[in-house]
This record gives structure tokens, C-alpha cells and sequence, in this order.
């Protein structure tokens, strides 16, 4: 079966739009580059990894993974995560549509 053209544009959009607004969420969510900003979603996953692991964040958790992202900006591997990510759900969106075009 061959790709449809609007699985193509979503792939590609969902993708590059992924990457894009990583960035953005990650601020958004709390995890800047001054550190966990205070009463955020990020400081609120902070306190409960500290309190699930005894009083201390874990190397290599979400959070410290998440932290990592905000503060130094995302290394290509997480980028390369968000866009694959991206590109999956793109994929999805634009194979349904190409399956809705050929019903309708």
C-alpha cells in the first residue's frame, strides 16, 4: 500500500512541530534554565521523586533527565526523541486522514 501524501505532511509537520515546541512545554511545565520554578508541574513532580527515593531526586529520573533539558537545552538525543515522537503521532493523524479521503 503506498503512503499516503497526508501521512507524509504529518510525519513530517508533527516532527519538525515537536521539536520545535519541546523546548517550549519544558519551560511552560517549569523546567528552566534558572532551575524547577517554584509552585509549578515541575516542582511538583520534584517533590514527589524526593519523597519516593527517601529525600533525594535520582540521577537519570524523569525529572533529572527533564531538569537537564531545561537548564542546558535539549542534547540531540532528545531531540531526536521529540522528533520521532512527533513524527509517530503525525503518522497517525495524517494516515487517518488519507483512510477518511478515500470514504469520503
Amino acid at each position: 500500500m503506498p503512503v499516503g501524501l497526508f501521512t507524509i505532511i504529518g510525519v513530517t509537520a508533527g516532527a519538525a512541530g515537536a521539536v520545535v515546541l519541546a523546548p517550549l512545554a519544558l519551560t511552560a511545565a517549569g523546567f528552566t534554565s534558572a532551575g524547577i520554578a517554584a509552585s509549578s508541574v515541575a516542582a511538583s513532580m520534584m517533590s514527589s521523586a524526593a519523597v519516593a527515593n527517601g529525600g533525594a531526586v535520582a540521577a537519570g529520573s524523569l525529572v533529572a533527565v527533564l531538569q537537564s533539558a531545561g537548564a542546558a537545552g535539549m542534547s540531540a538525543v532528545v531531540t531526536a526523541g521529540a522528533a520521532s515522537v512527533g513524527g509517530a503521532a503525525g503518522a497517525i493523524l495524517g494516515g487517518a486522514a488519507d483512510l477518511l479521503k478515500i470514504f469520503y
